[in-house]
């Protein structure tokens, strides 16, 4: 695996997010075309609707799957960040900064981390601004 840095940090699943998706989207469609011309037809009119329900079931959990899971790993990033500025400081976190910002320091290293956390709070820096003034970059291998 390449070392990570601000342009290749981004995970992707193709699997996941471009066949999946589009393969739930073609579903939707085509069963919404099967429900409205199953309109007159009440033999046809409740299995179409059922499988036009379950096509938006999938969605749902194709949206919410995704959501909890990067939930879970916001709350567990935040903990493990201000764990690291606690062994680091022998301080919490700064109140004022937002999981957003947390996440962005997360690829900071030790050396820089405290200085930019500071930074972080004070200026209100976005995420992505975080991640660009990362000058030793820490890669994080493990998140899904």
């Amino acid at each position: 695996m390449q070392p990570q840095n601000y342009t290749n940090h981004k995970r992707y699943v193709f699997m996941f997010h471009v066949v999946l998706f589009f393969a739930i989207l073609a579903l939707i469609g085509g069963s919404i075309n099967n429900l409205t011309e199953s309109f007159g037809n009440e033999d046809r009119l409740y299995n179409a609707s059922l499988i036009c329900l379950v096509s938006l079931c999938l969605l749902l959990l194709f949206i919410f799957s995704r959501s909890f899971a990067l939930k879970a790993q916001d709350r567990a990033i935040r903990a493990e960040e201000n764990l690291r500025h606690f062994v680091l400081t022998g301080k919490l976190l700064d109140s004022r900064l937002t999981v957003r910002q947390i996440i962005g320091l997360r690829f900071a290293s030790d050396e820089e981390f405290v200085a930019l956390a500071k930074r972080a709070a004070e200026e209100n820096l976005s995420e992505d601004a975080i991640k660009r003034a990362i000058k030793n970059w820490k890669g994080d291998y493990y998140r899904v």
